[in-house]
């Protein structure tokens, strides 16, 4: 029991942290044996939670990281990330953000989102409902494809 726990929390964990977020927490849940659905509900859960954080702090956090010498490059590259993802998202607004989170390549998702968002000054409801549906769809995506799509679709079929 408290074993089985333990991996729900390091697959919760797992799906907070940038660059791994749901892509690498959903085959770890399935690596270690826990079902699709709760692997699924865990991950998405974790990967969603920073996202408001996210979009009301991180243009205060970096004005701030770039005033500190150690930590100005640090500053410069991750909005230097944003901005190479920015036309993706301003040309299609609010659509845009979804399909940029749900699709689950590197340099995509709840954290770049979110990110991307808050830089170009969306508004916070439309950036929170495109992040949360993006975050629910590659959840599915990433669930198919560890889990495999046929043994993941039967799930419906019952």
């Amino acid at each position: 029991m408290i074993e089985q726990i333990k991996e729900y929390l390091y697959v919760f964990f797992c799906s907070m942290l940038p660059i791994i977020e749901l892509r690498g927490s959903i085959p770890i849940g399935c690596a270690l044996g826990l079902p699709w659905y709760l692997n699924y509900i865990v991950s998405v859960v974790g990967n969603f939670l920073p996202v408001p954080f996210i979009l009301l702090f991180i243009k205060k956090i970096l004005q701030w990281m770039k005033n500190v010498p150690k930590f100005e490059k640090i500053a410069l590259w991750v909005e230097k990330k944003a901005e190479k993802n920015t036309d993706k998202v301003t040309k299609y607004a609010t659509f845009g953000l979804l399909v940029f989170v749900a699709t689950p390549l590197p340099g995509t998702g709840a954290w770049t989102g979110a990110l991307v968002a808050a830089l170009i000054g969306m508004k916070f409801k439309y950036a929170m409902l495109s992040v949360a549906i993006g975050v629910l769809i590659a959840g599915f995506i990433m669930s198919g494809v560890s889990y495999g799509f046929l043994s993941f679709l039967s799930f419906f079929a019952n």
